[in-house]
């Protein structure tokens, strides 16, 4: 089976781009840019998340074992980042295509006037043929303002811009059911089960130069997944990649795409980290949400409001136990909701075309 998609994301991490000393791998972004290029020439719409900008700043200036590792990184990143993209933007130009810098913080999504300004932003650039390249901004991104990872990043702008599919390209060929050096390890080319839990089988190491492990792909991939977005991992050392993965001639690991959600539920499905509010809800409200029955959260089903919010504030569904059972817009403020608490015949806390469920 040959993949027809239109919207590509396409991510690429620092383990791709970087030779093993910790310098620009050059061969690699050329091709990667010409694989691209060919993809653009089919008329399909690509947009890059690239790592490399450290590995970039690397390869210009040297940092003193005095300056401490968060400094080191913006020092890096923001000589690297000039380096990169006009890297890239001399090989895009050597193939007569314009290519652009997208710059964002998570920040960037922490709101609906936000997330809908930087959306239009790509789409405006697609529309014109522009190659956008997107990077954490490193220089200000420090602790809790840091993605995961690229990773998750490159799973924000697939879910903002409704593409057809993400593809990420690591080192390894994918998935594997266990460490990928041991024998016995098998690849796993599809995965069609959002309840898949990768910690029993992924080692949690770390790439040398990247931040984030298989174990962080495997999970957003799996979120990607269920909003409707096809997720394929493979192994962008392999010369033309992006084709065999397209035309399916490569090993690799897919996740298979569920029914897919509306534009606003893509962005409340990843706006977990920007809740301003809790709720806990009965069991009986979690049996209800999870069932195939499309429903909203209704005070009757509320057992405490756990923290303030207001009305339009995104605001996380806990259970019995704590856990997180989802997130969603609240339609009223912490203030009416504690009154409504157990009540029936109310109006819904949630509703359910502004939910997003984690299960």
């Amino acid at each position: 089976m040959k993949f027809n998609y239109q919207r590509l994301i396409v991510k690429v991490g620092s383990n791709v781009l970087t030779q093993p000393d910790g310098l620009p791998d050059y061969y690699r972004i050329g091709h990667l840019v010409e694989q691209l290029t060919a993809l653009k020439k089919q008329g399909k719409e690509v947009i890059l998340v690239s790592s490399g900008a450290v590995a970039s700043g690397r390869s210009l200036i040297k940092v003193t074992d005095k300056v401490d590792n968060i400094a080191a990184r913006q020092l890096l990143a923001s000589i690297g980042q000039v380096k990169l993209i006009n890297t890239y933007a001399s090989l895009f130009e050597q193939q007569q295509l314009l290519c652009s810098q997208v710059l964002v913080t998570k920040e960037d999504f922490r709101d609906r006037v936000h997330y809908l300004n930087m959306k239009n932003c790509l789409e405006i650039l697609l529309q014109h043929q522009v190659v956008p390249i997107v990077n954490e901004n490193d220089v200000v991104s420090v602790t809790e303002l840091m993605f995961t990872d690229n990773d998750e990043l490159a799973g924000l702008v697939a879910s903002m811009l409704n593409a057809d599919a993400l593809i990420i390209l690591t080192n390894v060929n994918g998935i594997y059911t266990g460490d990928p050096k041991l024998p016995g390890s098998q690849l796993l080319e599809e995965i069609n089960d959002g309840g898949t839990d990768f910690s029993a089988f992924i080692s949690s190491g770390k790439s040398q130069f990247g931040r984030g492990g298989m174990i962080t792909k495997s999970t957003m991939a799996q979120k990607v997944a269920q909003l409707g977005i096809a997720v394929h991992i493979a192994n962008g050392t392999v010369d033309s990649i992006l084709n065999g993965v397209l035309q399916n001639t490569v090993q690799h690991t897919r996740f298979v795409p569920q029914k897919s959600k509306s534009g606003k539920k893509k962005w409340i499905a990843h706006a977990a980290h920007f809740a301003t509010g809790a709720v806990q809800v009965n069991d009986g409200a979690k049996a209800a949400l999870l069932s195939s029955k499309a429903t909203s959260l209704l005070p009757v089903g509320l057992n405490s409001v756990l923290s303030d919010f207001k009305k339009g504030d995104i605001i996380k569904l806990l259970d019995e136990q704590n856990a997180l059972v989802g997130q969603g817009i609240a339609e009223y403020g912490s203030d009416k909701a504690r009154e409504r608490v157990g009540q029936k015949n109310q109006k819904p806390l949630v509703h359910y075309d502004y939910l997003h469920l984690n299960y």
